[in-house]
């Protein structure tokens, strides 16, 4: 068994990546950490090493459990590495889930007019008079 494999062929076998080329191009591009540090493509890696693949805004990482140069099947991927993302990085990905959901859907344009009236609606400040001053008396 090999104690060491290069780094784009692990991330290709575990399926991070679709390709091999996909797996160098993101180490190229300083994308993916070795215990910190970018690697380039030829970089072994070995046994307890924790790579990070940075897909913003997420820094996912990954702990090397066993090395393989073939891909393999989905169901075995987990014997070979684990997931040690940090918690507040999975928070990231909610976030981007949620604002990606309160925008206007693509290709709809600009708001009408009516839509435009419903936004004042909805953020004007609750102490402005009919002048569109603040009225700082009101508050309670």
């Amino acid at each position: 068994m090999k104690t060491e494999v290069r780094i784009d062929k692990w991330l290709w076998a575990v399926r991070l990546f679709k390709t091999r080329s996909l797996a160098s191009e993101a180490c190229k591009k300083g994308k993916v950490l070795v215990q910190g540090i970018q690697v380039k493509p030829s970089r072994n890696v070995k046994v307890g090493d924790v790579i990070s693949i940075r897909r913003n805004p997420v820094l996912f990482s990954f702990k090397v459990l066993a090395l393989s140069e073939n891909r393999m099947n989905a169901k075995l991927v987990q014997g070979f590495m684990a997931d040690v993302t940090t918690p507040d990085q999975l928070e990231l990905i909610e976030l981007a889930r949620i604002s990606a959901k309160s925008g206007r859907d693509r290709g709809t344009g600009r708001p009408t007019k009516k839509e435009r009236r419903d936004l004042d609606d909805l953020f004007e400040p609750v102490f402005m008079d009919e002048d569109g001053d603040w009225n700082f008396d009101e508050v309670t």
